[in-house]
């Protein structure tokens, strides 16, 4: 699991993106197709165009970071708009991460009442 902190954010690049790219291209289409500036700490997730591959660009403060993860089944989900960019949390993060569909998990029984 990536360690994020607690103030970061994390934005999905909706649609496709080149998985050829390194760091600086990555970072470089952060700064143009999302408007973000990729030095300020948070997280950027791009999904290539099959689906099963996604890469995470982070400046941790003192260097670049590039994360990959490649799933041997099945697809990352992603959201449907082709351009822009869509903030998640580190906990649809992990969930992205392993898999499950982020965007309306199964939620566990709540109480009705207290006591």
């Amino acid at each position: 699991m990536i360690p994020v902190p607690a103030n970061t954010r994390v934005w999905l690049a909706a649609g496709v993106t080149d998985m050829r790219k390194g760091f600086n291209g990555l970072a470089a289409q952060a700064q143009k197709v999302l408007a973000a500036d990729p030095y300020c700490g948070h997280l950027f997730v791009f999904r290539g165009r099959r689906g099963d591959l996604i890469k995470v660009v982070w400046w941790d403060g003192q260097g670049a970071c590039l994360f990959a993860k490649r799933l041997e089944h099945g697809r990352f989900v992603w959201p449907s708009p082709a351009d822009g960019k869509i903030a998640i949390t580190a906990a649809q993060l992990a969930m992205l991460l392993e898999g499950i569909d982020w965007r309306s998990p199964l939620r566990t029984w709540r109480p009705l009442t207290a006591g």
